[in-house]
C-alpha cells in the first residue's frame, strides 16, 4: 500500500510544499459591516442598530429554510455524487468517489477510509479533474503534477479537503501537457500514506500530509 520515494518525488514535494503554503496565504477576509444611515446622535444611532439586527436576525431566520448550504469560498455544497456501479466496473471514478471522513486540515486517520476507496488500490481507474498549474515545472512534456476537483485555488494545500486532490506520475515513458480545460487520467490507483506527509507530520493549521492518493499515469486526455 505504501510506495517508494525516488529522489526526484523529494525534490517534488519541495514544490509541493511550496506551492500550498502560498495558496494559503490567499484568504479573503469579510467585508466591514456598514453604517446606518438616519440621525448620527449616540440614542439614534444605537437604536438603529437594534432595528437592523432585529430586522436581518428575522429575516435570516425566515430565508434559512430557503438558502441553501455555503462552503467557505461561497460555493453551494451538494450531496457526493458516487459512481455507479457499471461505471466502477470499467474503472471510471469522480472525486467523490474518494471523500471520506475528514476535516479540513486535520490529521490523517487511515482507519477512517472508506472500503470503497481502499478497494480502488491497485486498479486501473480513469479520474476526470483540472492539472493544478502552480506545481509545475513547465507546459508540457510534464510527468508529475496535482490532479483537482475543480479550477480554483482551492483544492490543494491549506483549507483544502485531502481528497480533492490526486496526484499523478506518468510512468513508461509518458508524459503531459498543460491544459485550462479538465483532463482525464488513466492509470493504477494507490494510496501513498509517507510520500507527501509534511516534515514530522506537522504542516499548516495542524495538517499532517498535502496529498495520500496517486495514480501512476498512463495517459492523459
Amino acid at each position: 500500500m505504501l510506495a517508494e520515494q525516488p529522489s526526484d518525488r523529494y525534490r517534488y514535494f519541495a514544490v509541493l510544499i511550496t506551492a500550498s503554503l502560498l495558496l494559503g496565504m490567499f484568504t479573503s477576509k469579510p467585508l466591514a459591516p456598514t453604517m446606518a444611515w438616519g440621525d448620527d446622535t449616540p440614542e439614534s444611532v444605537e437604536k438603529d442598530k437594534d432595528t437592523a439586527s432585529n430586522k436581518a436576525s428575522d429575516d435570516k431566520a425566515s430565508d434559512d429554510s430557503q438558502q441553501p448550504e455555503t462552503d467557505q469560498y461561497g460555493r453551494v455544497k451538494v450531496k457526493p455524487r458516487r459512481s455507479s456501479a457499471a461505471a466502477l466496473a470499467k474503472g471510471e471514478i469522480n472525486f467523490d468517489d474518494l471523500v471520506f471522513d475528514i476535516e479540513k486540515d486535520a490529521k490523517l486517520d487511515v482507519e477512517k477510509l472508506t472500503k470503497e476507496v481502499r478497494s480502488l488500490v491497485g486498479k486501473k481507474v480513469k479520474l476526470k479533474g483540472y492539472i493544478l498549474p502552480s506545481t509545475l515545472f513547465s507546459d508540457t512534456n510534464i510527468k508529475q503534477f496535482v490532479l483537482v476537483r475543480d479550477n480554483r485555488e482551492c483544492c490543494f494545500g491549506p483549507g483544502a479537503a485531502l481528497y480533492d486532490c490526486v496526484m499523478v506520475e506518468m510512468v513508461d515513458g509518458n508524459t503531459a501537457d498543460y491544459s485550462t480545460l479538465p483532463v482525464t487520467v488513466t492509470g493504477k490507483f494507490e494510496i501513498d500514506t509517507k510520500s507527501y506527509a509534511y516534515p514530522g507530520g506537522k504542516g499548516p493549521k495542524g495538517a499532517s500530509h498535502l496529498a495520500i492518493f496517486r495514480i501512476r499515469g498512463v495517459s492523459v486526455k
